[in-house]
């Protein structure tokens, strides 16, 4: 590679004291303009930002914390699990915060309880960040942890204390409310729900959007049934379901759970959507090809992300300013084969 005319590549790199000497100023106005801070001339500013130019200077970013007293990195605390959702949410959460400027550290608390949080939580403060992002978590009992930055809770109401609290919705409760309200706009009389753990608020606000969506309509509340996220245990509820002849509804708080679902009534004689609809809920795109093509509500992952992270952000970097009016996450219903009006209605 041919070095740059004019610069010896043997020389060392040049320093803060080398733009000031060039620019004619001091060392302190050369920090304020390379941090952006005010109270600089422009025509300091000007010299200083030209000299660095020449001199091919770039504040390191060891100089830029102590500069401005910020890391630019946020951490985020995350549930320690594949499933399609989480994984996604944290996916688009890497996105925006690199987009954003920042460096993300990600610390994995498999259970969600308090104390996991917490020593999560401690961890990214150790490393030093500027905020920090609860995704999702199941917590049951006080997290014991005091955070002296911005903290996102995104899905979730706030679990402990700090500087400064930002909630993000996730558009779970409507995005349950969307779903069953499909299928009673089918003409289904009522619809069961297949909801997740009990200790997730995921699954408490999908089931307070399906218990409001029955309200509205005057529509008879089942018995409530359980499942762990996975197909597995969708497969379980299915068997338990099948034999039910009053059942032509179901709505299941996550794809994998439903595609178990629709399996062990297919084992059973039971049609989909004939004898039953069944819609999910994520929007993982696998399930546009399983048969039937799965009719669900797509999560908006990215459209969360972003919303949250801006206010984070906002957070940080101004943190004497109200926080900006946040959007609403969109709804969207996807619908496919597995749903259809009950057998009554098609007779």
């Amino acid at each position: 590679m041919t070095p740059e005319v004019g610069r010896n590549v043997d020389s060392p790199a040049p320093r803060s004291a080398d733009v000031a000497r060039l620019a004619g100023v001091s060392r302190k106005t050369v920090s304020r303009v390379l941090n952006n801070e005010p109270y600089v001339s422009e025509k300091a500013r000007t010299k200083v930002l030209a000299a660095a130019e020449e001199l091919g200077y770039r504040l390191n970013q060891a100089a830029r914390t102590l500069a401005s007293g910020r890391t630019g990195s946020i951490g985020v605390v995350a549930l320690g699990t594949a499933g399609y959702g989480t994984a996604s949410l944290l996916v688009h959460i890497e996105r925006a915060v690199r987009d954003a400027g920042y460096a993300l550290r990600v610390v994995n608390t498999p259970d969600g309880d308090p104390k996991g949080i917490a020593g999560a939580v401690e961890s990214l403060l150790e490393q030093g960040v500027d905020g920090v992002i609860v995704s999702e978590p199941i917590v049951e009992g006080d997290v014991g942890v005091r955070v002296g930055v911005p903290v996102l809770f995104l899905g979730a109401p706030p679990a402990f204390t700090a500087t400064r609290t930002v909630t993000m919705d996730v558009g779970a409760h409507a995005l349950a409310r969307a779903a069953t309200e499909h299928l009673l706009d089918l003409g289904h009389p009522t619809v069961h729900h297949l909801a997740g753990p009990r200790r997730w608020y995921a699954t408490k606000d999908r089931i307070e959007g399906w218990r409001a969506a029955l309200a509205a309509r005057g529509a008879h509340e089942p018995p409530l049934l359980n499942g762990d996220w996975s197909a597995a245990s969708g497969h379980t509820v299915g068997r338990a379901l099948a034999s039910d002849r009053s059942v032509t509804a179901i709505f299941a708080a996550g794809d994998e759970m439903a595609i178990g679902l629709i399996h062990a009534l297919r084992e059973a004689g039971r049609r989909v959507p004939e004898d039953i609809s069944v819609v999910g809920f994520d929007g993982n795109p696998v399930f546009a090809y399983v048969s039937p093509p799965l009719t669900t509500v797509r999560q908006p992952f990215e459209a969360a992300a972003r919303e949250g992270i801006r206010l984070l952000v906002h957070a940080i970097e101004k943190p004497d300013t109200d926080l900006p009016p946040a959007s609403a996450p969109p709804v969207e219903l996807v619908v496919r084969s597995s749903t259809a009006p009950p057998p009554a209605i098609r007779r």
